[in-house]
């Protein structure tokens, strides 16, 4: 990642044309060849940036960005203040907690929460795109791939059609069920639309700890 701390004015040209006025910002080079330009305050968001993938083109006094689609984003450089590129590797991602990890296992030992008469074949059934969380057998002995998320939305029904269209070259019957503490409603009609079943269940439940809402008995 480089890191450019300068002086610089800042044009966006494209489905949207923006200007930023001379200031003191922040740019950054990514590995992956984006670039986004950062003020000091006004939260996370860079003001600017071009996704990858984009090239860059270094004049004097002047950063061109250009994008597939045609879009430029021009740096005006009028002062630099500091310059510094540095090799941060690869990054193992954002692990969220344990949860979802945690709901796996539990579900594994209790495929029974997920449906009655559903029995586990095995973790992490193998595809070449990626393993499915749980491959289990329902009570007429078809098999079930299970993915398990700790919000089901669209992204996760997405990824669960791609690995039922690899696994039934091999397991014909094979159906599909998502399993999630929580449903964006739009990935329950999606979830329809495939043949995916949408089973909501409940952490606390799970692993066996008593709700604090009071009831009458």
């Amino acid at each position: 990642m480089r890191l450019v701390i300068a002086r610089c004015s800042v044009e966006y040209a494209g489905r949207l044309s923006t200007h930023l006025p001379s200031a003191v910002r922040l740019l950054l080079v990514k590995a992956d060849g984006s670039v986004l330009v950062h003020a000091d305050y006004g939260g996370y968001k860079p003001l600017n940036w071009m996704s990858a993938p984009c090239t860059l083109v270094q004049e004097a006094g002047a950063w061109r960005v250009t994008n597939r689609a045609g879009e430029t984003m021009t740096i005006g450089i009028e002062e630099v203040l500091h310059d510094s590129q540095h090799q941060l590797g690869l990054d193992p991602g954002l692990v969220k907690d344990g949860v979802e990890k945690n709901l796996q296992a539990l579900l594994a030992e209790r495929c029974h929460a997920i449906r009655p008469g559903l029995s586990l074949v095995t973790r992490e059934y193998p595809t070449d795109i990626g393993p499915v969380d749980l491959l289990c057998r329902d009570a007429q002995g078809g098999y079930v791939a299970v993915e398990v998320k700790r919000r089901g939305e669209i992204d996760g029904v997405e990824q669960l059609s791609r690995y039922l269209v690899r696994m039934r070259p091999g397991l014909e019957q094979v159906r599909g069920m998502l399993v999630a503490l929580e449903f964006k409603p739009q990935a329950r009609v999606l979830a329809s639309e495939r043949g995916i079943d949408c089973v909501q269940v409940d952490y606390d439940a799970l692993r066996g700890v008593e709700s604090d809402v009071l009831t009458l008995f």
